[in-house]
């Protein structure tokens, strides 16, 4: 597992890498103190699997720095860490591509178990889950694997055009599977996805 940090602070972002470290030994642990130096990394660390993002950076507007994230890593999670957990900000977050939202203001033992969903493959949001999901809601839904498949790129953050590259779909078949995945999920659109994929305790597949 590979995770890039990107928080100006160099003391959070210290604290949080060596809290990584000494509960999750197999993660490596990259850090940016700007989104343009992430942008840089993400591009020589094609293999990342998360990335946690402050949304308050110097050289970028809060949500603003998601969509430029995304273009660079399309293939990483990407999990917003923000001292605002404002509803708006983490809806907003959400519908900027964000799988998942970690309140920096959260006490160190909520912390350790937001990371430990996020790292695992799940979808961490305030006042979701703080356990490893398992994988009987997926079974709940009934969805076929080729719409397990698109729930989990959702779940990941991915737009409707990764999900038609990634999955070598037409654009109208995955609006499709999408318009299911969203009636077996009882919401009507992508942020609203998120967070029931949280509440369920859903994952995103390995790779």
């Amino acid at each position: 597992m590979k995770v890039l940090l990107v928080d100006d602070h160099a003391l959070f972002r210290e604290g949080l890498a060596l809290l990584m470290a000494q509960h999750w030994q197999d993660v490596e642990v990259l850090q940016a103190e700007r989104l343009a130096q992430a942008i840089a990394m993400v591009r020589q660390h094609v293999d990342l699997d998360v990335v946690l993002l402050d949304l308050a950076l110097p050289d970028s507007q809060g949500l603003d720095a998601l969509p430029r994230m995304h273009e660079a890593a399309p293939d990483a999670r990407i999990v917003v860490l923000s001292a605002d957990d404002s509803v708006a900000t983490v809806r907003g977050a959400i519908d900027q591509g964000a799988a998942g939202f970690i309140p920096k203001t959260a006490q160190g033992s909520t912390l350790r178990a937001a990371l430990d969903v996020v790292l695992g493959g799940g979808v961490y949001l305030p006042g979701g889950p703080p356990l490893h999901p398992s994988a009987t809601p997926e079974r709940t839904l009934d969805l076929t694997p080729r719409q397990l498949e698109v729930l989990h790129l959702l779940i990941r953050g991915a737009t409707n055009k990764h999900i038609c590259r990634e999955l070598a779909m037409a654009e109208s078949t995955v609006k499709t599977h999408l318009a299911v995945i969203f009636r077996r999920l009882e919401v009507s659109n992508r942020t609203q996805a998120v967070f029931a994929a949280a509440r369920l305790g859903l994952r995103q597949a390995r790779a």
